[in-house]
């Protein structure tokens, strides 16, 4: 299983890094200037890393979960920490899915400088949401009070 969680972590890099870097270095550039193109071109770039990034982070995720409860509905049962850390990670993820695919077919497609705040707001909460993931995926490690 280690492999698993070193591809997941790479993935998880990749994915929550590219967010940081998007939010915190090139967002602001973006949001003085209204550089509309500036960022597009930037979301396609990261695109194509950073889907397959979340690609595989779901799908390692996935695995490693099976493989610490078996059982698909013990995920839900929420007594005791593993359970409760996937079903955090889990409305995390429909989170990130849900606010993900409002952006991509509602908001890009329109995108322009009256609606570039508005995307950035959806920027912020990817962001925070995959900061999010990295803090809940490091209490599989210590469980919930440690």
């Amino acid at each position: 299983m280690n492999y698993v969680l070193i591809v997941h972590l790479l993935a998880a890099t990749i994915w929550t890094g590219g967010h940081l870097i998007l939010a915190f270095a090139i967002l602001p550039k973006i949001l003085a200037t209204k550089d509309v193109a500036g960022l597009l071109d930037f979301e396609q770039t990261f695109e194509k890393v950073g889907m397959p990034a979340l690609l595989l982070q779901i799908a390692t995720g996935l695995w490693m979960s099976y493989k610490m409860l078996p059982s698909v509905g013990a995920w839900f049962s929420h007594d005791n920490d593993i359970s409760i850390l996937i079903t955090t990670k889990l409305i995390l993820l429909s989170l990130t899915l849900l606010i993900a695919l409002h952006a991509r077919f509602r908001v890009i497609p329109t995108l322009s400088k009256r609606s570039l705040n508005f995307f950035a707001l959806h920027i912020f909460a990817i962001t925070i949401i995959g900061v999010s993931f990295v803090i809940v995926g490091s209490l599989f490690r210590t469980g919930l009070g440690g």
